[in-house]
């Protein structure tokens, strides 16, 4: 078998180098865009991919909770929908400190959670116990 010239071994190498450098850029995990990532133009719908425990096990879904839906507006407002009846109130987002709040229309709390990730198709919720809500644009 004939060796391949140094300058092909190099540039074989260089290209290996240059993919390796961009699978590990592409990782969207983690990474928190702008608030209109949430609701695209006008709206969002997004559902659930996967949910973890707060130990990091995945929590299996009932049918009901498989075809649950969230819906972010532009205008600050969200829908929970679901089998069971829907949820709807009013969102709050800090970006720079990567928190969302959620609260139902009367309600006089709301509901705070972490953005782990927020991409055009990725949103990550994690709880104050640890436990992980990943969800993908429907």
């Amino acid at each position: 078998m004939k060796n391949l010239p140094t300058s092909f071994r190099l540039l074989a190498s260089l290209m290996t180098l240059v993919v390796l450098f961009l699978s590990a850029c592409g990782s969207k995990e983690g990474k928190v865009e702008g608030v209109n990532m949430l609701y695209g133009t006008e709206s969002k719908v997004w559902k659930t991919d996967k949910e973890l425990s707060s130990a990091g096990d995945k929590v299996k879904q009932t049918d009901t909770q498989e075809d649950e839906r969230i819906t972010f507006f532009a205008n600050g407002q969200y829908n929970m929908a679901s089998p069971a009846g829907t949820v709807n109130g009013k969102y709050s987002f800090d970006q720079a400190g990567k928190k969302i709040a959620l609260t139902p229309d009367g309600a006089a709390t709301s509901n705070s959670f972490d953005v782990v990730t927020l991409t055009d198709d990725k949103l990550t919720l994690k709880s104050a116990d640890g436990a992980e809500l990943r969800l993908e644009k429907e």
